[in-house]
């Protein structure tokens, strides 16, 4: 069995320091307390309990403390990979939704850039001498954005946009960072094949272009493995006296390594959070203890279903 939970956070050094770790009622707040320490210490506090009972029921337990999921584990995936290998399930302790659901299925992202590369000149004296990147940016970023709504669930956004130097030059160089996500493999590979016809169409003669990035997480999608989990986790919390349900989010994480690895994974086992990210990111602590059952519970059933 492979449990993952990450260690870093979205935010800048001093943050804790400026916006300290405190309770306020039935609420914890603090920079990283639902994604993802809460769901970090699920995994210890799960584990330890079932040692203290004297369970037994499994070959053995690995759990990943990664430290770059926040940039897209770029160090880690192929670790992560190796170790997926050789599991027969993946728990990942990403924080509940706000209204308790886990998660067996999150879309696939790709992050491309696309650099469009014209040709200087003065804007006022010779400007038929230039080939401007931003006119030919701002062709390909309305191709982009059009894609959105050709596949169910699909999204393109165009999400930075820079070029030019000064308003008397026809730039020359302009640069697309583009967010692509599908909750599909076929239809994240069909967007990225129309996402590299847009980007070597031109509009604009005498342009080049290059484009980097591509691939970042493949889709997890709920397989029939992800949905014996999903419907175990369910039948556990009955037991413990709540009610569970799974859904699906447009955000990755290390589940969807895991699940492309071929893995039965569930995600969202952490206690319940919201605000991820921001200045007021919460956890409800009334939610930790029986989240930890919930965990505890899966892994002692897993030989019910796998």
């Amino acid at each position: 069995m492979l449990m993952i939970g990450h260690t870093d956070t979205v935010f800048d050094p001093g943050t804790v320091a400026e916006r300290p770790f405190q309770v306020d009622g039935s609420r914890a707040l603090g920079p990283g307390v639902s994604d993802m320490k809460g769901g970090l210490l699920t995994g210890f506090f799960a584990v330890e309990a079932l040692q203290e009972a004297g369970f037994d029921g499994f070959g053995s337990v690995t759990y990943v403390c990664n430290p770059d999921e926040e940039i897209g584990s770029p160090f880690s995936r192929d670790h992560i990979m190796s170790l997926a290998a050789e599991a027969d399930v993946a728990f990942v302790l990403e924080g509940a939704r706000e209204n308790g659901d886990i998660v067996s299925s999150r879309k696939g992202v790709s992050d491309f850039r696309i650099e469009v590369r014209g040709r200087a000149a003065h804007a006022g004296v010779e400007p038929e001498r230039g080939r401007s990147a931003i006119l030919e940016a701002a062709h390909k970023t309305v191709a982009l954005q059009a894609l959105n709504g050709r596949w169910p669930g699909v999204t393109v956004n165009v999400g930075v946009v820079n070029g030019g130097t000064r308003t008397n030059v026809v730039p020359a160089i302009c640069v697309l960072d583009i967010d692509v996500r599908s909750p599909f493999e076929a239809t994240l590979r069909a967007a990225e094949e129309a996402i590299m016809d847009i980007a070597n169409r031109h509009t604009v003669s005498d342009i080049e272009v290059a484009v980097t990035g591509g691939a970042w997480h493949r889709p997890m999608e709920k397989g029939e493995g992800g949905a014996k989990l999903a419907a175990l986790a369910t039948e556990v919390a009955a037991e413990l006296g709540f009610g569970l349900k799974d859904a699906a989010t447009g955000g990755a994480s290390d589940a969807n390594t895991t699940s492309a690895a071929g893995v039965p994974t569930l995600d969202g086992l952490g206690p319940v959070g919201g605000d991820d990210h921001g200045p007021k990111e919460w956890i409800d602590l009334d939610s930790v203890v029986p989240r930890i059952s919930l965990l505890a519970g899966l892994v002692s059933r897993l030989g019910t279903v796998f």
